[in-house]
Parts: C-alpha cells; structure tokens; sequence
C-alpha cells in the first residue's frame, strides 16, 4: 500500500541504490571505526559527494539531484541503517550555509555544496539554551564592517572537520515588552577543515553513541566575521524584523525532525534485520531461537511498528513537499519514529542476549545510537508540547 501511494519507479531506483551504497560500502567502515569513536573518513565523504548524496535537496542548476524531502528521507533511511552519523553528515550540506546576499558567493557555494565540498556545523545551542533558543545569549557586536562573537556555544556537532559554521548569535538585547527572539541572527563563519579560526577554541564532548561525527563545546573570544557574513540578509544588510533568523531556523527544524525520524527508522530497521539473522542461527535447547513464539513475536512486533512509523513519515515528507504547514506533523513524526527506534533496537539487544551487550556486533550501536534520537533535534518532551499546543490552539 505505502509503495502504491509514494514509490514511483523513480525513487525505487534511488533507493535500492542508496540501499546497495549503505550496505556495501558504508556499514564495513562504521563496523570497524564507531567503536574507536573515529569519524568518517575523508574518503567516504569523498564518495557521498560522487554519489549526490550533500545535494540531494539543491537545484540541478547547481549541480545537485534537485530533489525533495521525501528523496533525501528515503536516502538518509538507508544511509542510517549502516550508520546514523552518515545519515547525519547529509544535513550539514544541502544548500546549508549559502542564504547570503551576494548571488555570486552564494551560487558558488551552493555548487560547492552540492559535491560535498561545503559541509557545516550548526552552533545553535549554548550550555543554557537548548531547546529554548530564544534563550541565546552569545553576542555579536558590530565594529565597522565586521561583527564581533563572544560566548559559548555546546553540541555543535562536525565543528573542526567542517568548511564552515552556522552561528545562532544575539546582535541586542529585547525590551521587556519584546519578543525574546528579537536581535538574534544566522553567521557564516567560514574556516578550514580541521583548524579552528582565531577567536574560537572548542573542546570535544565524549558521548556514548552516535561516533563518527565528533560534537564540540565552543568558545568565541573575539572571532571577526564580515558583516556580509549575515545569513538570510538582504543587500540591505541584516534583517531587521524581530526574530526572522530565529523563525528560520525553527522552520528548518521541522525538515529535520523529518530527517531524524528517517534516521531513527533505519536504526531500528537495521535492528530488526540484524536480529532475524541471529535468531536463525542462535541454537538454543537444541533448536534456533526463532523457533521460540517469545522471540517470534518480538520480531513481528518490531516490523509492526517500523512499517507503521515509515508510512507516517512518507506522509510527512510529502506534505512538506506539497508546501503544506507541518510543524505539527513533523513533531508526530519525530517523536513516534524516534520512541519506536528506541523500543525496536533495545528488544533487538535482548533477542542477542548476551552478545548484543558486546562491541562485537551492531545492535548495540542502533541502540545507542536510537537513545539520542529522542533528544536531538528537540526532545520527545518538547514534541509532545509543540503537538498539544498546535491541537488546543485550534479548539481555542
């Protein structure tokens, strides 16, 4: 039914491609480096680039596949299933870091982009501003033709390796009767791989999971960028309605909590695969595990409830591309996508028993890697409030 509803012939090739690239060339590294913690080598990011993979959202103009949402969810699934943090590093092109006022600047990076050569980090959050980013405090103060940063930023994920950093700063301080997002503004901080700039130190943050792209707690002390550096600036210069960088980048959260929920759905789906191979071969009492009806029916729970989650996010992905609002469908999503992985790959752990408790397999990086999914990109707490608000407001 979902296949007759979405799937044209042509996202059918697009993803038992995708499918073939995540499982024969992606799972091998991540198998081999997530558990050093390693990030993603240059040579695979070399060959996301070859395959489209950064422009799979840019215009065919500038060189990108020109596709929508639901072509780069059905991509990032598959990229998932073998290894969350390439599903990831996707987003971090796709035309990010290019609304610049300058056509010409803004056209070449958005070819750069598409071949992979313009990957980003987004330094959004702060040690006090997470999902409240209203709450931004690090500042940005005009000198001449430049700005100045100063403060922290935590959780900016790819910060060293990328070719430039998306920055969430506040250019002036609301009244009391004004919108808090008032004064806060997008930056291009362009830089090269692996060197932070003058005026930005970062220290790593050693997480449980999600390896292969290492997040940063930031520190600017001074960092100079040019004023023609503001995103989503006009030739005027920045604008200057309050909260309109604000507004952006809580419209770009909901693509990415559809991306999210594409990510979480290949984790659990790479669990489930991963577990109706081990209980065939698993021997126990002298007959293999999936003989069992309590192994069995946890299989045919965690089917049940992946192919559930994947056709509400088919439907998301669509209605985004329709251009229809989907603030709150895109919470739904996010939040049962993401619940259901965490469910799918800790029942897939425990049809491994003991093995699955090891570095040994990969179950258990879907499992740790799931648990992140129901905090990034706003929590499942914050999605269920988006949701309720969105459905009171209308009965209001």
């Amino acid at each position: 039914m979902i296949a007759s509803l979405y799937m044209t012939d042509e996202r059918l090739a697009l993803q038992a491609e995708a499918r073939r690239f995540a499982m024969e060339e992606v799972l091998p590294v991540a198998n081999e480096l997530d558990k050093q913690k390693a990030d993603i080598p240059d040579s695979l990011l070399q060959r996301l680039g070859e395959k489209g993979y950064f422009g799979v959202t840019i215009d065919s103009e500038y060189g990108g596949m020109g596709k929508g949402v639901f072509e780069y969810a059905l991509i990032a699934e598959e990229l998932a299933r073998a290894w969350m943090s390439v599903a990831s590093i996707i987003a971090r092109s796709q035309g990010m870091g290019t609304q610049l006022a300058d056509t010409d600047r803004r056209e070449t990076y958005l070819r750069r982009s598409a071949r992979g050569q313009w990957i980003g980090a987004a330094a959004l959050s702060e040690p006090n501003s997470g999902s409240d980013l209203a709450a931004v405090q690090c500042r940005a103060e005009r000198d001449g033709d430049e700005y100045v940063i100063t403060g922290q930023k935590r959780w900016c994920g790819n910060a060293l390796n990328s070719d430039f950093i998306m920055l969430l700063a506040r250019t002036e301080t609301p009244g009391p009767d004004e919108h808090r997002a008032k004064g806060i503004q997008s930056f291009l901080i362009e830089k090269e791989r692996g060197v932070f700039p003058a005026g930005l130190t970062g220290e790593p943050i050693d997480k449980i999971g999600y390896h292969g792209i290492t997040s940063y707690a930031l520190e600017f002390d001074g960092l100079r960028v040019p004023a023609s550096n503001v995103l989503g600036a006009d030739t005027q210069g920045p604008r200057k309605d309050a909260g309109a960088a604000f507004n952006s980048a809580m419209r770009g959260l909901s693509v990415a909590r559809v991306h999210t929920a594409a990510r979480a759905i290949g984790l659990a789906r790479g669990a489930l695969e991963d577990s109706l191979v081990y209980a065939q071969e698993r021997v126990q009492f002298e007959r293999p595990i999936s003989s069992f009806q309590a192994i069995r029916f946890k299989l045919a729970d965690m089917a049940t409830e992946i192919e559930a989650a994947r056709a509400l996010m088919y439907q998301v992905a669509q209605q985004v591309d329709e251009g229809a609002d989907i603030e709150k469908e895109a919470a739904m999503v996010k939040l049962f996508a993401t619940e259901m992985a965490e469910r799918v790959t800790s029942t897939g752990l425990q049809i491994h028993g003991g093995n699955g408790y090891t570095t040994e397999r990969a179950i258990e990086r879907y499992w740790r890697d799931a648990r992140l999914t129901t905090i990034f990109e706003g929590t499942s707490e914050i999605q269920r409030k988006i949701i309720s608000d969105r459905l009171l407001k209308k009965r209001s």
